[in-house]
Formats: C-alpha cells, structure tokens, sequence
C-alpha cells in the first residue's frame, strides 16, 4: 500500500476522472459516470460501489477508516493510498490528488448534512479542479470565472455563496448585477433560466445547481475550454 509522495497527482488523466464516495450511490448514478470516464478513483469506503459492481477503482485516496476489509482484499495494493492526516476530508485528500480536465462525482451528496456541508466546502478550497457532484435532482458545481450554463427556458438555476461574491448574469429572471451574495445575507437560490444564461465572476465562492438533465452539455462545456479556471487556493 503506498503512502505519502512528493507533490505529484496519484492519477493524471486527459480524459473526465469519475470519483466516487462513501455515500448513496443509485445503479443508474454508477452507470451514468462510469459511461462517462475512463478512470476511476474511490474516495476511502466509496471504492465498495466500485468492487461490488465489478469494476477495481484506479486509486483508492483516503484515511481508509471506511474502507472494509473485504473491499480492500479486492484491490491491488499499489492502487491504496493512505493518507492518514486528520484535518481534511476523504474528499479533500482525494480531489486534491487527482488531475484531469473534469472531475464527475457521486456518492457526496444525501445522508448526513454535515458532510453535505464539508463537500461543498471542498468544492470551493479546490477551486483548480472542474469537478461535477451529482445530486437527486440537480447537479452542482463551483462556478467559474465564467462560463454558459446549458439550461433551457424554465429550468431552475440555484445560486449559493460560500463566501461574498459578486458578478453579472444575463438570461435569469432575477439577475445578479450589483448584488453582493453572501451566505448570511442575499443568496440566490430557486432563480431561473429565461434563456441562455451567463455568468461572468468576479472572485470565486459561488456553487451553481442545475438540473440533473443537463449534465452531458454541462460536462462540455467544461471540456471544450468555454470556462476559465481559478488559480489554486492558497493555504
């Protein structure tokens, strides 16, 4: 089982990374990212969804106090990596150590709230790395410096501050021009998409939640170059 390495990603990957967690994951969930990526990494106990389906994740990345034995008797042991600090989150440790043009993950979101809460926060810390979480109804995603959403007339466009931010926006019902979004203060959720929408940001902060719908534009969007990324957060 490898442990520590010098600052160099666990998997590089020029194509879409699925990473998959500890928490609920649906059959069609599993499917629809495994039809999308060519690898595959577990966050600590999510790599069981992985085993149990017949497929052996690229990279295991956690603490691995939820990876059961059985599980890890099934994978290869230069593809564990152990990361034993206690002050970041399994999906912390795994999505700071993947590189690819776009991260699709599942199993973070549902069940406990604070680990909900602690997923988005990562969203936010790791703002270098495209990454798309699947939801139960939505897909949700750290807004870059801008970029089109693929959303049609109608469809809800929630808007959530993790720090103050501010921006433009065309094609919403309730724009955000000249408003400063904050989480205790104005936020921006159940908004909606007039027409094509836009976003244009001024720092980063900002998750953006889409219908579920329109994750394969969505995925191309981020792919095809259309959006900017931010710079690594400084620690």
């Amino acid at each position: 089982m490898a442990n520590l390495w010098k600052n160099e990603p666990i998997v590089r990957s020029a194509d879409p990374i699925g990473l998959f967690g500890g928490g609920f994951v649906g059959s069609e969930d599993l499917n629809l990212v495994l039809n999308r990526v060519t690898s595959v990494v577990a966050a600590d106990g999510g790599a069981a969804v992985l085993t149990e389906s017949g497929r052996i994740p690229d990279a295991v990345i956690g603490d691995f106090d939820s990876l059961d034995k059985a599980t890890k008797a099934k994978i290869p042991s230069d593809r564990l990596f152990a990361i034993r600090e206690q002050d970041s989150t399994d999906f912390d440790k795994a999505l700071r150590n993947v590189q690819a043009p776009l991260v699709l993950g599942a199993g973070f979101l549902g069940g406990r709230l604070d680990h909900q809460l602690a997923v988005l926060n990562v969203l936010v810390k790791r703002q270098e790395q495209a990454c798309i979480l699947l939801g139960a109804h939505e897909v949700v995603f750290h807004a870059p410096r801008q970029m089109r959403l693929p959303v049609s007339p109608g469809d809800v466009v929630s808007l959530f501050p993790m720090r103050p931010v501010t921006g433009r926006s065309t094609g919403l019902e309730w724009p955000i021009d000249g408003l400063r979004l904050q989480p205790d203060d104005q936020v921006g959720t159940s908004n909606r998409a007039l027409s094509d929408v836009e976003l244009q940001m001024d720092g980063p902060g900002l998750l953006v939640m889409v219908p579920r719908a329109a994750l394969d534009p969505l995925m191309q969007v981020f792919l095809s170059g259309q959006s900017e990324r931010w710079p690594v957060h400084e620690e």
